[in-house]
């Protein structure tokens, strides 16, 4: 479907109006030529005048680049999303099927109806593909639309339930095989993120879930301690195919449960291979911890003691409903205070202590901010712009927001490039695997529209916004 640009948009609306108000249908014709031919100079104009671009871009709707079916499929999702007597009863169901060993009515791999609803609306919104060529072919749609590349994880993962005291393992099967010198589920999972491994291009990022490995590496990580040799025999051999791929690993933060024996396995990859001057590894710190301040000052002073680059990767928090609710700020409001200081403290090289006056150096440090927050993320790339237009002192950042969510923020962020300075790097972070494999991402999905109704309800509206106006341009008054 031709699709108008937003610059024809706004051109073809007020020739309608002047033909309403002072011309004769049949002089049409030349009017439109004379459009195209000033459409053709303000094309050059702005191809030589880059000013004049910045003022084009912003003044465009940011959902203006989404393709037609994906915007209607977004529609489709946040009517639902937006609406908790709708949201509520679909959460139950997905909750269902994501079950292990369900019955054929609600087994998302073997009931075809079913299969093919997900596949063609929650699963495709949400996730990159089922198979390599699917998944490559959604990472070459989202570079088309302008995105830096795309952050893919191996969906499998192990989820603690603090409510319940127990684990539930996403993904494919796992055996709780007494601990040997091999463990079938370590490979399976060194399988599955080899294989994404094999997915990216130069500058994706790999996101990997290290629960993936099974109940051996979830006892070690519950303990604070490192998993099996064979599994971090296995980092290491995706640690040297990203390096060599040029693109970057991002470990997950997942249930507090397992949270200190990660950090502990990242921190000593960060050691080993963040020492080229940029980070190729990245730790997550999720701002709703209470702890998270204090986590992150300790792991600067490791970085600047040991010189290496500590890869700082920025979220609000995904397992609200799962972790122990003491260990989370009592508001969002201090969620999103302690984000933004993060935030802000990284792109100003002060933290705490650190490049603080009379305090320490501040350690080399990459920032990843992943955020649906759209006054978080502009405000920060505005404070990151500033400082080098100043030449202060700042850090490398990045920015990156879901596949299939918050698209106005991402879209936005990508209208911000400045004269003589680099577009934003933005990233969209998906999931592939089979819809089996993927169901409790996509749950966690529907539980986080759940818990962001207001944003959900802003995007909805966006989106019927800018659905009105592609009809509005079709119309011929």
């Amino acid at each position: 479907m031709f699709l108008l640009t937003p610059q024809k948009v706004r051109s073809s609306s007020s020739l309608w109006r002047t033909s309403t108000l002072a011309v004769d249908v049949s002089v049409l014709p030349a009017i439109l030529s004379r459009t195209r031919s000033q459409l053709r100079l303000l094309s050059n104009t702005t191809a030589r005048n880059p000013a004049t671009a910045e003022v084009t871009a912003e003044a465009e709707a940011p959902l203006s680049a989404v393709p037609t079916g994906i915007l209607l499929r977004s529609i489709f999702i946040n009517a639902i999303s937006s609406r908790p007597f709708l949201l509520t009863p679909s959460l139950w169901f997905l909750c269902q099927i994501s079950k292990p060993n369900q019955n054929l009515l609600f087994s998302a791999d073997r009931n075809i109806i079913l299969r093919s609803i997900l596949k063609r609306t929650f699963y495709k919104q949400f996730c990159a593909g089922e198979n390599g060529a699917e998944t490559e072919a959604t990472m070459k749609s989202m570079k088309d639309m302008g995105f830096r590349g795309t952050i893919l994880t191996y969906a499998k993962e192990t989820v603690f339930d603090h409510a319940t005291n127990s684990q539930h393992v996403s993904g494919t099967n796992t055996s709780k095989t007494a601990e040997s010198q091999w463990c079938e589920n370590i490979e399976a999972w060194r399988k599955g993120t080899v294989e994404t491994v094999e997915l990216l291009g130069e500058g994706d990022q790999l996101a990997v879930k290290l629960t993936g490995g099974g109940p051996l590496v979830t006892q070690a990580f519950s303990e604070g301690q490192l998993p099996p040799q064979q599994m971090i025999d296995a980092l290491d051999e995706i640690c040297a195919k990203c390096k060599d791929r040029r693109a970057f690993i991002l470990i997950d933060a997942e249930s507090q449960q397992f949270q200190w024996g990660i950090m502990r396995i990242t921190i000593d990859l960060m050691r080993k291979y963040n020492r080229d001057g940029y980070a190729l590894i990245y730790n997550t710190y999720q701002a709703y911890l209470k702890s998270t301040p204090s986590t992150l000052a300790k792991h600067l002073r490791i970085a600047l003691d040991e010189g290496f680059t500590l890869g700082l990767k920025v979220v609000r928090g995904a397992y609200l409903s799962s972790d122990q609710r003491s260990l989370i700020h009592d508001t969002k409001q201090d969620t999103d205070d302690a984000y933004n200081a993060i935030a802000e403290g990284a792109l100003r090289r002060e933290l705490g202590e650190f490049g603080a006056l009379n305090g320490r150096p501040f350690p080399s440090v990459d920032l990843l901010l992943a955020s649906h927050n759209k006054e978080s993320v502009f405000a920060a790339h505005r404070l990151h712009q500033e400082r080098l237009r100043a030449n202060l002192p700042t850090v490398p950042v990045k920015f990156a927001q879901l596949h299939g969510m918050s698209d106005e923020v991402s879209f936005g962020l990508l209208q911000l490039k400045r004269e003589g300075m680099a577009a934003p790097e933005v990233y969209k972070c998906s999931t592939w695997g089979t819809l089996g494999e993927c169901m409790a991402y996509l749950t966690r999905r529907a539980m986080e529209n759940r818990d962001a109704a207001s944003r959900t309800r802003d995007e909805y509206t966006a989106l019927k916004s800018e659905a009105g106006r592609r009809l509005r341009s079709y119309l011929p008054f």
